[in-house]
């Protein structure tokens, strides 16, 4: 109860101290947007369900909602650009498309009658034709035409005034909104000078093992000639999107039966593998994961990016996996939401410090899982790891040091193997949600130095799953609590 109420206050402390900021006058962005939830909502195939009437109705009733918040949105927006709040143009000309997908001539061609084609034969057909005309009617009437307001207002109002800087610092009072979003985003008080310096030394670091897996598979010449030859080598790309998904099914199936090594709680929910839906792939991060239901009806779901093909390399893959599957975020959410006896805010709220930094933490595990056997597949775990410290470098470059959109491009293609579909799309994702890209490696480096800090207080008496427990049995906890916690830990297995 007293690490609850210590969780309560402290994350309602900063959400008071973000109220001085106005990001309700930035509500869109390419990569975080109500409309493109709403979408994958209204689908059929996200979280919403589709398989009573009420659900049906329900979802009826969640399209007046969405109505409302366009508007607003466009409210908002209109404030902002007299106040001097907007988002860079570079964001709207990547939200536009987004948008203009969901403009259809007719209900039918729309993602939203997905679930008017997949109506349950357990209905009447009475129902079956009420709700056939309810939707069709919903999404000519209010759907699409809110997405064409949004578009229209975007494209001709909008974009005219949105801005050419890129950083937050270039807004009213950014400087002290970015300090602001890094110490909550990490709950530490680090600050973004400290995180840039942290980074240049990581991304150090890394190169030097890259270094070590050049020598391993006999490759001559400088790191970047090898970060050009597993970007273009043809064995290296799949030969298509159902080959992609088929191969992170095969290292789920290999790496399950490896968790109880590591770990004494296991999840009762799975997940299963899907690609990213086409209307959102351009965009979207090469892997993201989305929590089964809570009432055990739906999986989770690892979608897993197919768009460009030779921009998903197969050495890319075990670590992905890792990170949005088991034992990442698939693993550590739904132990999460499986503790019954915790507070709902607690079973699902989180920190991104601790959750992106348990996904980086978890694919560190590889080896002791069975997996980076390949030489090119530790070189992708690396690569993995190498883009999380470029991260905290260009995060904060852009943020608070007045880093252009081509200055951080520049830097990832120096330092890194990353394609330009993937360069492009995450500085795009850096521009939008300033902040948020620094936790993985700060909240890794963190949950790394405890497990090394107990193995070297403990020595024999260190047991690993015993420590996994330790991290994951009380759900996402800010890290200057999760350290609290785990120095207690310590100091009751030394006096046991």
């Amino acid at each position: 109860d007293a690490l609850t109420y210590e969780i309560f206050k402290s994350a309602r402390e900063r959400e008071i101290e973000g109220f001085r900021f106005p990001g309700h006058l930035i509500p869109v962005n390419q990569f975080y947007s109500v409309p493109n939830s709403f979408a994958q909502l209204g689908s059929g195939n996200g979280l919403h369900p589709f398989k009573t009437v009420k659900d049906y109705e329900d979802f009826l009733k969640r399209v007046n909602g969405f109505v409302a918040w366009t508007d607003q949105a466009i409210v908002n927006m209109r404030e902002g650009i007299a106040k001097g709040y907007t988002l860079p143009k570079v964001l709207v000309e990547r939200t536009l498309p987004q948008l203009a997908a969901q403009i259809v001539e007719k209900p039918e061609d729309s993602l939203y009658w997905g679930p008017v084609k997949n109506l349950p034969a357990s209905f009447t057909a009475e129902e079956q034709a009420r709700l056939t005309t309810a939707y069709r009617a919903a999404i000519a009437t209010q759907v699409i035409p809110s997405y064409r307001r949004l578009h229209e207002f975007l494209q001709d109002e909008y974009l005219p005034k949105a801005r050419t800087s890129v950083g937050l610092d270039a807004l009213p009072d950014g400087k002290a909104w970015y300090e602001y979003n890094v110490r909550n985003i990490t709950t530490t008080d680090y600050t973004p000078a400290q995180i840039h310096a942290i980074g240049l030394r990581e991304v150090e670091r890394i190169h030097g093992e890259m270094r070590k897996v050049m020598q391993q598979v006999g490759f001559e010449g400088s790191l970047d000639d090898f970060f050009r030859f597993v970007n273009t080598d043809e064995r290296f790309v799949h030969p298509s999107r159902e080959a992609l998904v088929a191969g992170y099914v095969d290292i789920k199936e290999r790496v399950d039966p490896q968790l109880p090594k590591l770990f004494e709680i296991l999840p009762n929910a799975d997940y299963e593998v899907r690609a990213v839906e086409p209307f959102r792939e351009k965009s979207a991060a090469g892997g993201q994961y989305q929590a089964a239901s809570e009432d055990g009806s739906r999986p989770g779901i690892f979608y897993a990016n197919a768009y460009d093909l030779k921009a998903r390399p197969k050495w890319a893959m075990e670590a992905l996996s890792l990170h949005e599957g088991n034992p990442g975020h698939h693993f550590q959410i739904s132990i999460q939401r499986e503790q019954k006896n915790l507070p709902r805010f607690r079973r699902f709220g989180g920190y991104t410090a601790y959750s992106e930094g348990w996904g980086l933490y978890a694919e560190s595990l590889g080896p002791e899982l069975g997996v980076y056997t390949d030489p090119y597949q530790y070189f992708g775990r690396l690569e993995g790891e190498l883009f999380r410290a470029i991260r905290l470098v260009v995060d904060t470059g852009l943020h608070s040091k007045g880093w252009t959109r081509e200055q951080v491009l520049e830097y990832i293609d120096a330092n890194s193997a990353t394609s330009d579909a993937r360069r492009i799309a995450e500085t795009g994702r850096y521009i939008a949600i300033p902040g948020q890209a620094v936790a993985y490696k700060i909240g890794q480096l963190k949950i790394s130095e405890l497990r090394a800090r107990a193995e070297r207080e403990l020595g024999d008496r260190f047991d690993v799953r015993k420590f996994h427990t330790a991290v994951l049995a009380d759900g996402a906890l800010p890290l200057d609590v999760l350290e609290a916690k785990i120095e207690r830990w310590i100091a009751a297995q030394k006096g046991g």
